[in-house]
Parts: C-alpha cells; structure tokens; sequence
C-alpha cells in the first residue's frame, strides 16, 4: 500500500485544529507532527487547506437494486466520494425491499471495491408495508446495523413498539420517518402560504410532529432507542429537546436544505424543490439552526434521493426526493461555518463522529493509530453548483446555480486517494 505526506495543513477533528504535517501508510496514520522528513510514495502540500476525518451519511438512497436507472451503488459511491464522504447508510425502499438477507449481501458486495462502506438499512415490516415484523437476527447476520421503513412510518404503533422492544436484544438501531400519511393525504409541498398562493395541497406539519411525538413515547415505554430522521420543524425540534432532558434514548438528524431554504423556492414551480418532509418556513430554518447549535440535533445527513429528469418534470405529479452527497459539505460550510454559527470542530461532530457514534462504528480522527479516512477541502473556495458535472446519475439538487463556499478536493479511504480533484 501506498504511503502519503500531507504536509503544512490545517487538521481539523473534534478535538484539534492546528496546523501540521500529517504521514499516511498501511492505511493509517502513522505520524503527526511538524516538518515530518519521511519519504513517501505521494506528497500534498496542504497550505490553505483543511484535512478533517472523512463524513458519514447515515441517510441516504442508491436505488439499488431495482431502481438502477436513478442510481445504483457505484454511482452513488461515486458521488459520495466527490463529497468527501466514506460511509452511508443506504435506506431499504428499494426494489424489492431490503427485507431480506440477499439483498443486504448484493448490496454489500457490490460496494466492497469502492472506497466506500455502504451499510444497508433493513426494513422494520416485511415489504415497508406493515406485513408483520422482519427477521432481525437474520438481517443482522447478513450485515444490517439499523433498521426503518423509510419514506412511510410503520402505521401500526404496537408494531413500532414491538421492534423498539426487539432493538434492545439485536442491537439495531430503529430509525423513523416521521411523516403520517393520513395526515398528509395527497399533500406535495408545506402547507402554507405557498401552497395556497401556488392552489396545491399542502402536507400539515402536524404529520411530522405527530409520529416525532409517537415514536419517543414508544421508544421511552420500552426504553429503547430511537432514532428520528430529517428533522424539519421547530415542533418536532422542540418535542425531541425536551424528550433528551428527560433522558429519553433519542438522536435525530437534518439536512442542509432544511436549514437553508425556505418553500418559498416552490413558487418557482419546480419539482427539484420537492422533498419529504418538505421546505418549512424560515421560523423553522431558525429553529433547526438553533437546534444543531445546541445539540439537539445529532447529525447533518442529506437524504440523498435520485431521480431523473423526466420523473421531475411535471411539479405536481413529481417523485419527492434531491440529491445530496456532492453538496452537503459546501453547504454546511457555507450556512453554518461561514456565517459563524458553528466552528469547524462542530462541523466535524455532526458529519464525522455522531452518525458513526449513533451506529457504533470506529470514529477515525486525526491521530496516530486512526484509520485513515479522511477528507482535504479547500473551506474557503466558492464555487457554482452544475447539476451536468454531478457524479450522481440523477442531477435533483435544490442547490443547482448556487454558489457555495469550501469543496471536498481531496478523499482518502483507508489509506488510499479514492478522489481527486485537485
């Protein structure tokens, strides 16, 4: 294996920030320190740059297997790596469903030549649709580490409440997506004012406060954990605060859309704005920002959820979902590092550590004996998002046209330079 030499650059993890030199080899790292006189097989200067251990998206879609024509596994480790990304949570609404130990195992060996750790989520419910419980111990053998019927809650709570209580024997986290469907009922944006000034209907608020609420009441009875996905309303921020004071075993997670855009972007009537939940209100933008400052929130995800252009054509009729996995760095950088509201030690907690915390996977960092999973990124570079140069097959994004300050240049798994764009 190849050894590497970042020399003069600034590391950055949960616990450091300082400028140093840092030596690469057997996959991990093997010295930290000023002015290191080894050779190596490749030398970065890292002046004016930022070396941070590489992010975890504990929520994403690759469609693979069945939906492949949006994106399959190595298109989506691809586009992972452009963002500086080295694990993710794949979400199990595929086709089929990942409820079963195959598709685990495709999904794992597909990915095992990528650079990329990709963790298949099981399905709670045999099909995602309430067709009794999964067999956990199976899909836990085959690899899965959590578990959710995402993109729909599990509509019975005794079910819900059943797997909670099954967790604390096999050990998988259960995550939620907190939207009732009743309550929705044919809603594609925010209900509010733009969806009354565009005259389509709104999906209430109430459908994701409800289930947030449901599932930590479930969770508490059993005492259980529970983890509650893309967070995106002062409510439900508000209600998984006060369950975390009152020692309730919950973690939760945004995405950089939700603490950055408004649903007044729909007034464009443009499908690639539309995702589930949906954009809120800049009261709730304000709301998730203050959540993440104060630790409510655990993690930045992004939700990464392809689909082609042809499927995002018509507004109203439109497949939810965006892409994510190139942007979601920039985008954090340049809504909350730049504006002040965290530093980059928070940055890495949110997009590093927690979400393998969460999970608990080995968190790398900048030391010697760590893994060397990292990323270099320029913090300072603006740059204009193209969905054509995209890495992803689907080219979704909210961010397309936007100019965005700091780029992943750099992504290293274990120990080996998986991306370059420098």
């Amino acid at each position: 294996m190849s050894s590497i030499l970042i020399q003069n650059i600034r590391a950055v993890d949960t616990e450091c920030d300082k400028v140093t030199d840092v030596l690469i080899r057997d996959g991990i790292i093997a010295k930290v320190g000023n002015n290191i006189a080894e050779s190596a097989d490749t030398v970065i200067d890292g002046n004016g740059l930022v070396l941070m251990p590489s992010l975890f998206d504990m929520h994403v879609h690759f469609r693979d297997p069945g939906l492949t024509h949006k994106e399959d596994v190595l298109t989506g480790c691809a586009a992972a790596l452009a963002g500086g990304v080295t694990g993710v949570l794949a979400m199990p609404n595929t086709k089929p469903p990942c409820d079963n130990p195959d598709t685990i195992r495709y999904i794992i060996d597909k990915s095992k030549d990528t650079g990329v750790e990709v963790y298949p989520v099981g399905c709670i419910t045999g099909g995602m649709c309430g067709n009794g419980l999964c067999d956990y111990d199976a899909l836990k053998a085959a690899g899965c580490i959590c578990i959710s019927d995402d993109g729909r809650p599990v509509e019975n709570a005794e079910q819900m409440r059943k797997a909670l209580e099954l967790s604390n024997e096999n050990g998988l986290l259960v995550a939620s997506h907190c939207e009732d469907l009743n309550i929705i009922n044919g809603g594609i944006i925010n209900k509010g004012e733009t969806s009354a000034k565009l005259g389509v209907k709104g999906m209430d608020r109430a459908s994701e406060d409800y289930i947030t609420a449901r599932e930590m009441i479930l969770a508490s009875s059993v005492n259980a954990r529970i983890h509650i996905c893309h967070v995106s309303t002062e409510g439900s921020a508000a209600m998984i605060r006060f369950a975390k004071s009152r020692g309730v075993k919950v973690t939760c997670e945004t995405a950089p859309h939700y603490f950055m855009l408004t649903d007044k972007l729909l007034e464009k009537r443009d499908a690639d704005y539309r995702m589930s939940p949906p954009l809120r209100t800049p009261e709730d933008v304000r709301a998730i920002i203050d959540a993440i400052k104060d630790g409510t929130i655990d993690c930045i995800i992004t939700d990464h959820a392809p689909h082609t252009t042809e499927e995002k054509a018509d507004f109203e009729k439109a497949p939810n979902g965006v892409v994510g996995l190139e942007t979601s760095l920039a985008a954090t950088l340049t809504a909350l590092y730049h504006t002040g509201e965290i530093t980059l030690n928070k940055v890495v907690e949110l997009m590093s550590a927690n979400p393998r915390k969460i999970l608990g996977l080995d968190v790398p960092s900048i030391r010697e004996g760590s893994a060397a999973d990292l990323v270099i990124a320029d913090i300072n570079r603006k740059w204009t998002v193209d969905p054509d140069k995209l890495h992803s097959k689907s080219h979704n994004t909210v961010f397309k046209g936007m100019t965005l300050t700091g780029k992943a240049l750099v992504t290293i798994s274990k120990g080996i330079i998986r991306y370059d764009e420098r």
